[in-house]
């Protein structure tokens, strides 16, 4: 079993990857805490696709020690993350009468990560533990490690939301067997991401034929990056930025999509080839990342067509957190693994946009 530890400003999130932890979550939780510390009663937040496989191989793990548990299980989807699904979880931690030393336990995937850890870190203005159990791609090598979550507006995505660190991120290798073509594809755009940004042995270790063979050393590598980008800037003020590399125009995406027609991975796989047009037609991207981002995206049925109008698109990303007055932050990559960070009037973002098409 590996394990890695991100030091955030507040408290330590210690990070487990292997095969079958989903069996050991419970004494995995539970390690390091004292007598004392450890929590009374457990709110597992979980959705409908999950909880009927997953929820109750965790729920007899704790009912024999003595734990109180109870459950809060959301419609699965990118349009259930609202602040009305959050008011419903705060009713069931008030209906059960879960206090501040209490322990929340998302699992799933990026949905329920980002709406457990908002109601984790607003409840009675912050329960004390929250584990993180990831059971989508996605979720082990991006959104379940670094303490970012929140939840959606009609105007936008992740426009309400908190920094809190999980205490414990249980990444079970296996429970990725169970997922569609679709959701794996999905995560592997964020594979993707990192590799651009970041480390390009991870599109080499993509495109050898043993992607299996290959997947723990895939997350571990991405979740080490995160834990070096996050411990350098929590807060995203700098470095921690290139993380959104295909995001802003992904956001959009989404949004434009009533957050129905695309799912995340599929939204950023559209916006790192956007980005990546632009970087190459105004010479920040070295010429032919396009065609080899285009080709191990196609490789894994991802879209790098873009599906709306520029104006449309334009329009939508006026909306993003990232946008700061009358300028935005924008990630391009120069080439796999060196990132160019450019905060930019969103009229010159507008014209560069034109090499998108109508």
């Amino acid at each position: 079993m590996k394990e890695l530890i991100l030091n955030g400003s507040r408290n330590t999130s210690r990070i487990f990857i292997d095969k079958g932890l989903l069996q050991q979550a419970a004494d995995l939780c539970l390690a390091d805490l004292s007598t004392e510390d450890q929590p009374s009663k457990i709110c597992m937040i979980s959705d409908t696709n999950v909880a009927p496989v997953y929820l109750e191989v965790l729920t007899e793990q704790w009912e024999p020690r003595g734990f109180e548990v109870c459950s809060h299980i959301i419609t699965a989807g990118e349009e259930y993350k609202t602040l009305q699904t959050v008011s419903e979880i705060y009713e069931t931690l008030s209906r059960n009468q879960l206090g501040r030393k209490d322990m929340i336990i998302a699992l799933g995937g990026g949905v329920i990560g980002d709406i457990a850890g908002f109601a984790a870190a607003t409840y009675l203005r912050g329960i004390r533990h929250l584990i993180q159990i990831p059971t989508t791609l996605l979720a082990q090598v991006d959104s379940s490690v670094g303490g970012k979550c929140g939840v959606d507006l009609p105007t936008g995505k992740n426009l309400v939301g908190a920094f809190r660190q999980p205490d414990k991120v249980i990444i079970d290798m296996n429970v990725l067997s169970t997922l569609s073509r679709e959701i794996f594809s999905s995560g592997l755009a964020e594979v993707i991401k990192y590799g651009c940004i970041w480390d390009p042995e991870i599109l080499e270790l993509l495109s050898a034929d043993e992607l299996q063979r290959n997947l723990e050393e895939i997350v571990t590598r991405c979740v080490k990056i995160k834990i070096h980008v996050v411990e350098e800037d929590e807060t995203e003020e700098g470095l921690r930025r290139i993380l959104n590399f295909g995001h802003t125009i992904g956001h959009a995406v989404e949004m434009l999509g009533d957050f129905t027609r695309f799912s995340h991975g599929e939204a950023v796989a559209v916006g790192m080839v956007a980005a990546v047009k632009m970087g190459e037609a105004f010479e920040i991207t070295k010429k032919g990342t396009l065609q080899n981002l285009t080709a191990v995206l196609k490789k894994f049925d991802l879209p790098t067509d873009i599906p709306y109008n520029r104006k449309d698109l334009y329009g939508a990303l006026l909306t993003d957190k990232k946008k700061q007055g009358d300028c935005i932050h924008f990630i391009h990559i120069e080439e796999p693994g060196k990132t160019r960070q450019v905060k930019m009037p969103v009229l010159e973002l507008k014209e560069m946009m034109k090499v998108l098409g109508d």
